[in-house]
Parts: C-alpha cells; sequence; structure tokens
C-alpha cells in the first residue's frame, strides 16, 4: 500500500492510500465515523487483487490531522473529491459504510459525474426521515469507560457466533483521536440529513445492511432503496453493524459483481 499527502481547497493536508493494481478500475472505499483507513484492513485484500483501491483519513483521524472546524459530510465528501483529483481519478465506484456511507450519498447525488457505482452499507439517510438509534444504545456508549466502550462496540457490530479476532478492534474507533476530534466526528454525523439529495443519485445503487443491526436500525437500509431511483436492497441474516466483515465471504462479491457490472474507466 502506498500512501500520498493530498491537499484539500482550505490547505487542511489529508492522507490518502493506494493499492492494488493501478490499472485496475477505481473503487473509494469510505470508512465509519471517528475511524481512520485501517477500518477496511480486514476487507481491503480482497478488493485489492480486482480495483485500485483509494482510501484516506478522515480529518481528525489517522495521519489527516489539523484545526478542527465545523465538519460535514458534504465537506468530506468535497474532501473525497480533493482526494482524486490528488490521484488524477476523474471517476470512480464507492463504497461508504456507517457514516461513510452518509459521506457517499452526498457525494454521488452532487458530484454524480464522477461516481460509476454506488455501494451504501449500514448507513442511514439522517435527518427526521430515518429510523433512529435507540436511545438505550445511546446511553450505554455515552456511559461506558473505554474498556467498557469497545465491549459494547464489539457486541453491536458482530453476532455472538462471530469469530472473535484482532482485526476488530480496526473498526472499533481511532484511539489516536483527542476528545475534541470525536465530538467532531459525532456532530458530522447527527448533522447529516441527505433526504432531499438522494434522488438525485444517478450512479447505479447498491444498498447493503444487516437485519440485527442495534447501531444503525435496518428499517434505513429501505428508506435509501427507496429513496434512491434504481437501488437494489440486500439485507444480510444476522448481520449486525460489522455485518461487512463478519459475513465478507458473502457480502464481498455482492459489492464486487456490483462496481464491474457498472463501472469503467475513462
Amino acid at each position: 500500500m502506498k500512501e500520498i499527502v493530498c491537499h484539500t481547497e482550505d490547505g487542511f493536508q489529508l492522507a490518502a492510500q493506494t493499492s492494488g493494481p493501478a490499472d485496475g478500475k477505481p473503487l473509494l472505499l469510505l470508512q465509519g465515523q471517528a475511524n481512520s483507513h485501517v477500518w477496511w484492513d480486514p476487507v481491503r485484500a480482497h478488493f485489492d487483487r480486482q480495483f485500485r483501491v483509494v482510501t484516506f483519513d478522515y480529518r481528525g483521524t489517522g495521519r489527516s490531522r489539523g484545526p478542527i472546524g465545523k465538519w460535514t459530510t458534504a465537506g468530506f465528501a468535497d474532501d473525497a473529491r480533493s482526494v482524486l483529483d490528488c490521484l488524477g481519478i476523474p471517476r470512480t465506484a464507492v463504497y461508504g459504510t456507517s457514516m461513510g456511507g452518509r459521506i457517499a450519498q452526498v457525494l454521488a447525488a452532487t458530484a454524480g459525474e464522477r461516481v460509476t457505482a454506488l455501494v451504501l452499507a449500514c448507513t442511514t439517510p439522517g435527518g427526521p426521515h430515518s429510523v433512529p438509534q435507540a436511545p438505550e444504545v445511546q446511553q450505554e456508549l455515552r456511559a461506558a469507560g473505554p474498556e467498557q466502550r469497545h465491549e459494547i462496540l464489539r457486541e453491536l457490530f458482530f453476532s455472538p457466533s462471530h469469530v472473535r479476532g484482532p482485526e476488530d478492534s480496526l473498526v472499533l474507533g481511532d484511539d489516536t483521536m483527542s476528545a475534541r476530534e470525536q465530538a467532531a466526528h459525532r456532530r458530522t454525523s447527527a448533522g447529516h440529513d441527505a433526504w432531499d439529495l438522494l434522488p438525485q443519485t444517478t450512479a447505479p445503487t447498491l444498498v447493503l445492511h444487516g437485519d440485527d443491526d442495534r447501531m444503525n436500525p435496518t428499517e434505513n437500509a429501505t428508506l435509501l432503496a427507496e429513496r434512491i431511483p434504481g437501488a437494489r436492497l440486500e439485507i444480510t441474516a444476522g448481520g449486525r453493524h460489522g455485518f461487512f466483515i463478519e459475513f465478507a465471504e458473502a457480502v464481498n462479491p455482492l459489492v464486487s459483481a456490483h462496481i464491474s457490472a457498472h463501472s469503467h474507466i475513462d
């Protein structure tokens, strides 16, 4: 994997990573809230075999550090465009999970000419039309200390039958983030509302979700699929918020097939 430093229009330095064949179809992966590119490590090798994979550390994560501003999913979508420009990629498939799915929604709706195919997993349209996380889940996470919080997150991400491994911790948050950076990411997710944008999506869209996701209720997948023209919905039985990792053997081929069917290199 190669890392490149890219600059946004406001001068923020973003750490971007590329892997896979240089002549492969581009695939931009967008991770969840308060996580760096390592979120994708458990599944990245699958996509590296076929695609030119691109990731970047969001502001406040990994090696993308700087001033904390009024961060939004629209702003992070602009950052994604800056990374694509930096790497000379005019068009790409986009696979976004959790908050990355929120960012992907904005990117696909506002810069549709740059998105060849779209995959949205364990995410939500946000705003008053979405189904919110249960209050008890929020209360548990707010009241928990660091170690207890990680244990709660593991239960929210993975089913009881999941065989735990060290890679599980890669999706449970970037421990190098400051409290202010974490709070800024929470505000970024909470402020997302793409309801009016979604019908503008022109990229062929696949919506994925687990049917046991308490972190982000499954009903939001149905809302997305109904709101995005021509979107296809696939629900994974027994899947929680990290279903795309736990059930990777089934989910990865769905993603690859969708991207391959609709992507092309300009």
